[in-house]
């Protein structure tokens, strides 16, 4: 048992060193389109890490390149059967068949990005959480871009076959800038 907190602590240092024994994003190192400027977390500088939340990070980020990769269908094969998605604002989606439905974005055309800041595993270590930053990108009717910023939640579950799936995503827009809600247009008093 000695040995395995050694070997453990070796390969996170090492993968933190940047030596290549651990890609970037399998550590949650997700970058958004076009570099902005985005503090990726390094689970390997937390003091609390440990395998069970390498492996949520992991996961966040497979299922995040997955997604930025092939959009709203990736997004729906990530979800367990009966998993359930949150929308901001809108009727929950419950079921993967369900979610397929509404998720059926090009990445081409819409460009949803996020990265974990932090992770949870369960005691039992068939479930646990993530959550952080998100950011969709898309253009308006006029070709205009947008941007849309908030946070999630992520909650994961062992299946039974040994497989990683979403039971639960959650999302929230980051609240307007202070004053944003009474602005009157310009020339008005």
């Amino acid at each position: 048992m000695a040995g395995n907190w050694r070997v453990f602590l070796c390969w996170a240092a090492l993968a933190g060193a940047g030596l290549g024994l651990a890609p970037r994003a399998a550590l949650g190192q997700l970058g958004f389109p076009d570099a902005i400027a985005q503090a990726a977390p390094n689970p390997l500088a937390d003091p609390t890490v440990n395998p069970g939340k390498v492996l949520l990070f992991d996961l966040e980020a497979r299922f995040a390149q997955d997604v930025l990769k092939r959009g709203g269908a990736a997004f729906a094969e990530w979800f367990a059967p009966d998993g359930v998605a949150l929308g901001n604002g809108k009727a929950p989606l419950v079921g993967r068949v369900a979610i397929a439905r509404s998720a059926n974005w090009d990445p081409r055309v819409y460009q949803l990005t996020w990265t974990p800041t932090d992770a949870q595993m369960g005691p039992s270590g068939d479930e646990g959480y993530t959550w952080g930053h998100f950011e969709g990108r898309s253009k308006d009717m006029n070709g205009n871009p947008v941007t849309v910023t908030g946070r999630f939640i992520t909650i994961w579950r062992k299946q039974v076959d040994g497989n990683w799936k979403v039971e639960l995503d959650a999302g929230a827009n980051e609240p307007g800038a202070a004053g944003d809600c009474c602005k009157l247009p310009p020339g008005e008093h």
